[in-house]
């Protein structure tokens, strides 16, 4: 079967964490725990933004968007991986793949501008708490979550096109439980310049972009904390963006931990 211009295969194989059979079951039971606590702990969040009047501001329309965003990043690939290990299979379609791979690389470009304007949010709480119900309007708002869901799309779009003019000529063994772009892009056997040059500067401008606008954002907060007298203000200014400060160190830190380990890996 042919797929794509170029394409001579019709399926990849992820051999996931362990091949071993009697820690299938543990792994199972880890990441369906893990899966359904994520889930439904954010349709939690979701549920008590919409039925609760009193979270109707910006801070909670951001955090609600960004649990339906984390329930759709981690639909697009622990589901696969339970059915694969239940199964006992390893196969994803080629159709499968791409797709998969479009939806990962929206649901993360998705987080991290969240993130970022959630930082944003933060920063004018703050720094300007008399005029931010002016600043952080519905129409602004309402602006940016649609701004960041445009890009994220277009870039999910042009990695996935870009794919599929690659070549794969052997059997593809994917050393991941679920399709990883740089991964991919390593085991085909045609050239690659124009994909890694695309995925380099993904990185640069629409990870590193985000990231210098939150360490920005939280070197303005730290400047308007030090300079508030009480020791009970500075408390409570800091605790409004712990969590998210926390969030942002954990989706970073976790994000540069995959790729680094999937690097070593090649």
């Amino acid at each position: 079967m042919e797929l794509g211009n170029n394409t001579e295969i019709s399926e990849f194989l992820l051999l996931g964490f362990s091949e071993e059979p009697e820690l299938q079951p543990l792994i199972f039971g880890l990441f369906l725990s893990m899966y359904l606590i994520t889930v439904f702990g954010n349709l939690l969040i979701i549920l008590a933004v919409s039925s609760d009047a009193h979270l109707h501001t910006p801070m909670y329309f951001f955090l609600s968007n960004l649990s339906f965003v984390d329930i759709c990043f981690t639909s697009t690939t622990i589901p696969k991986m339970l059915w694969n290990i239940q199964t006992q299979s390893q196969v994803i379609t080629y159709e499968g793949c791409i797709t998969q791979i479009y939806f990962f690389l929206l649901s993360a470009l998705l987080d991290i501008f969240l993130l970022t304007v959630m930082a944003y949010d933060r920063f004018v709480a703050i720094c300007h708490p008399l005029h931010y119900m002016v600043i952080m309007n519905p129409r602004l708002c309402f602006l940016l979550v649609l701004v960041s869901w445009t890009i994220s799309a277009l870039n999910s779009l042009l990695q996935s096109l870009i794919l599929l003019q690659l070549s794969f000529c052997t059997v593809v063994e994917i050393p991941n439980f679920f399709c990883d772009l740089s991964q991919i892009t390593q085991l085909a056997c045609s050239d690659t310049f124009l994909n890694n040059m695309v995925m380099y500067l993904t990185v640069v401008l629409l990870g590193g972009g985000p990231l210098a606008g939150i360490l920005y954002s939280y070197s303005k907060i730290v400047s308007c904390i030090y300079r508030i007298s009480s020791t009970q203000g500075k408390y409570k200014a800091f605790s409004t963006c712990a969590s998210h400060l926390s969030v942002v160190s954990l989706f970073f830190c976790t994000s540069l931990g995959v790729y680094l380990s999937s690097a070593a890996t090649h």
